[in-house]
């Protein structure tokens, strides 16, 4: 069975709950692809707002992050379960912008990717390397532990529903973007490990999206490679673009 296309927006830190209402609104008539899962990840602030706005769209609302433990003192952070109260399915975890920016660990990656499935959230996990680990030779090396830290105590029913973003770091918001054949070659490379850890059934199911300056022109080169499930898009999934990116195969 082919696995569905799921095309999803990281809004990252950007637009304010009147604004994202807005995006919204603008957006709804241009993602309408019913053979593919539109996602818009946006700031926690905006969750709400944006989900009364979606209502009866085919857009599903994201969260961007969420911590790993039910409730407590953690001033600043969101649970699991206000997301789940406030209609979230689809949450971000693991973004190298977390990792770089807020002392995110392989460990915390796998904590929140576990209390997501107990919460029935569906993880969107980042995996991606740098410049550096890029020329160096080391791409396949690196994600591979990411992905086998990230997937530790994770079952195959619940590895099954996940979704997994590769995002070249070098080429997040810098306008260069990996050859197909690059991004196909490191999908490829992660699928071949969840099969490692778990079996065809899984590696088959789970769906692996490219990310990294995704935009209209090289969306459907992407998206037809074998192992490329869609895309996690930054900057123009807020962008009337982001609708051609969508139906790339219109």
């Amino acid at each position: 069975m082919a696995r569905r296309k799921i095309v999803a927006g990281n809004w990252k830190m950007n637009k304010t709950p009147s604004e994202a209402v807005a995006l919204v609104n603008e957006l709804k008539p241009l993602v309408a692809n019913e053979e593919v899962d539109v996602v818009f990840c946006v700031p926690a602030i905006d969750i709400i707002p944006a989900m009364q706005a979606a209502e009866g769209s085919n857009i599903c609302i994201g969260a961007e992050n969420m911590y790993y433990e039910e409730k407590g003192a953690y001033t600043g952070e969101i649970a699991p379960a206000m997301l789940v109260d406030a209609g979230v399915k689809y949450v971000i975890i693991g973004h190298s912008e977390r990792r770089e920016y807020f002392a995110e660990t392989d460990e915390t990656v796998n904590a929140k990717v576990l209390k997501a499935f107990e919460h029935s959230l569906t993880p969107i996990i980042c995996c991606g390397e740098s410049l550096t680990q890029r020329e160096q030779g080391i791409t396949i090396d690196w994600i591979r532990q990411q992905i086998k830290i990230a997937f530790l105590n994770v079952t195959a029913d619940q590895a099954k529903t996940a979704v997994v973003a590769y995002e070249p770091i070098w080429a997040i918001g810098t306008g260069k973007t990996a050859t197909t054949q690059q991004a196909q070659e490191v999908c490829a490379a992660i699928r071949a490990c969840i099969r490692e850890i778990y079996d065809d059934a899984t590696a088959e199911a789970i769906r692996i999206q490219y990310g990294g300056s995704v935009n209209a022109k090289t969306a459907p080169e992407l998206f037809a490679q074998p192992d490329i499930d869609g895309g996690l898009v930054g900057g123009a999934s807020l962008k009337a673009e982001f609708g051609d990116i969508v139906n790339y195969n219109k």
